[in-house]
């Protein structure tokens, strides 16, 4: 076994930079179907720009690389001490060479490892099988799209469906819902994975082994598979559209399990994934640790459409103009923009996440932050060859969980623009409107276009939070993003969640008897 480490390497950093071909297919098939100039149209060529660049780069598609999931079969009598140990070692090593952002964060202190390793980090699942090779797979799924997972407990009610029973009906109420409450908050159009009954903690583990199924491949069980084709189609009824924009494609894939559960406990679980689908296996050599054979289909097969040199015409429904600022920016700039419009940002701009965002509530900015923008994102950094920092990875993250601070924030520091992705909620958008200041919403998961856009590095702080939730001073230019939430009441947001459900209601009457 003494590739078996050097293997398992490997598997991450194809995992971390290189979309399979079923995935990619099924992005391609999502422009083909979207109408064209639409802000959902123009984000999936974002997002196609983005799979080319991070195989290129060989750095990160999102920079969000998860909590790294190895599920392992191998033959009786294999070292599984020994596997675990390769494994840990190949983690921190990806780590270190920046193609797994540092995720281990004790869950009482809030340190960051580093190297992502700790207690319960990374998830590593062992099973013996009676075949005589090793077969390693790895799923990464970020935590934008992991918030996103939700459990339901049989019979219920549910909000624009009504009762859901012990029934498949019921199943099919619960998917179709978990589809719409996950809004662009994951980074749509995404993949989820269904479990249907066991116990709260095997159901969920049941629905994400669904994600290691092949996009195109055909259930076995009839119920499941007319199931799945059935909230396939449907799903894409919502009009919840990629990154919540609105559009035609909202779902690109629907996988389902099931197995038996107790008299009294009905659940069914869903596994939300993100358009960034990243998951990969190798079968290996058992005595050498060799890879044999890659289990999903190369994606490098699969070029992925050029981006448009020229922007299209836009959509009658989405008129936009395009404005450039930089910061420090005036409220009187801020009171013109619109919903729809285009904000081009060149000059400063800086990180700032859940620790910052708790931390300024109680504290003094390390800098003036008055006029300037704040970006909700974890970047993936590296250091060169003369020590200084260089953005490897650089996408939005949700931005749903800094609604407790954001409005405080706005208000104590005079911020006019925040930049995350798939929107925020009423007490923010009454900031906006408050103190002069607008939400951009750029492309979930396009963390390499985005780091495109970094030009420098220009200091950092609070790194005892760890590289993610460290406060991030950069340069920018050319970078690119949607006014979602204006400065006089506006929230594209909360216009699609209220169409969507709308919508929803559609699907209350029984289908499967």
């Amino acid at each position: 076994m003494n590739h078996f480490q050097e293997s398992v390497y490997r598997l991450i950093v194809e995992t971390s930079t290189n979309l399979p071909a079923d995935v990619r297919r099924k992005i391609q098939q999502a422009q083909a179907q979207e109408d064209a100039g639409t802000r959902a149209a123009l984000s999936l060529s974002t997002i196609a720009e983005n799979i080319t660049m991070a195989e290129c780069n060989v750095s990160p598609i999102c920079q969000d690389t998860g909590m790294p999931t190895f599920i392992i079969h191998c033959p009786v009598g294999a070292n599984q001490i020994e596997m675990k140990k390769s494994i840990l070692e190949a983690v921190r090593q990806a780590t270190k060479d920046t193609k797994l952002r540092p995720n281990s964060v004790d869950s009482l202190t809030g340190a960051n490892s580093g190297d992502n390793l700790g207690p319960g980090t990374p998830v590593i699942h062992f099973e013996q099988w009676e075949k005589d090779t090793i077969d390693v797979r790895l799923i990464l799924k970020g935590g934008g799209c992991e918030n996103k997972n939700i459990q339901y407990s049989l019979p219920t009610n549910l909000e624009g469906l009504g009762k859901a029973g012990r029934d498949l009906d019921g199943i099919r109420k619960c998917i179709m819902h978990a589809v719409y409450q996950a809004q662009g908050q994951g980074c749509s159009a995404g993949f989820i994975g269904v479990g249907i009954g066991g116990d709260r903690t095997s159901g969920y583990d049941l629905a994400k082994q669904q994600l290691f199924r092949s996009v195109d491949d055909v259930n076995p069980n009839d119920d499941l598979r007319q199931l799945e084709e059935y909230v396939l189609e449907n799903a894409n009824k919502l009009g919840i559209g990629t990154m919540g924009f609105g559009g035609q494609v909202t779902l690109l894939g629907c996988k389902i399990g099931v197995m038996n559960r107790l008299p009294a406990s009905f659940f069914v679980s869903v596994a939300y994934n993100c358009w960034a689908f990243r998951r990969q296996g190798v079968l290996l050599n058992a005595e050498t640790g060799e890879i044999q054979e890659w289990i999903y289909e190369d994606g490098k097969g699969v070029p992925m459409t050029e981006a448009q040199s020229a922007e299209p015409q836009v959509a009658a429904s989405e008129e936009r103009k395009e404005i450039v600022l930089t910061a420090p920016i005036t409220e009187e700039q801020i009171r013109q923009l619109r919903v729809g419009d285009v904000v081009v940002i060149n000059g400063a701009m800086h990180t700032g996440r859940d620790a910052i965002h708790h931390h300024l509530m109680e504290h003094d900015a390390p800098i003036d932050l008055n006029g300037h923008i704040i970006y909700h994102c974890g970047p993936v950094m590296g250091k060169d060859a003369n020590g200084e920092w260089q953005v490897k990875a650089a996408g939005p993250t949700t931005s749903i969980r800094e609604e407790p601070y954001q409005g405080d924030i706005i208000k104590k520091f005079g911020i006019r623009a925040v930049i995350g992705k798939g929107g925020m909620g009423p007490k923010t958008l009454e900031a906006l409107g408050e103190h002069g200041a607008v939400y951009l919403n750029a492309i979930g998961g396009a963390a390499q276009y985005y780091a495109e856009c970094i030009k420098k590095v220009n200091g950092v702080d609070f790194m005892e939070f760890g590289i993610p939730e460290a406060m991030w001073h950069l340069e920018v230019e050319g970078f690119a993003a949607i006014v979602t939430m204006d400065s006089h009441g506006n929230s594209l947001h909360a216009d699609v969640e209220k169409n969507s459900l709308e919508k929803l209601a559609a699907f209350k009457e029984p289908v499967f008897k």
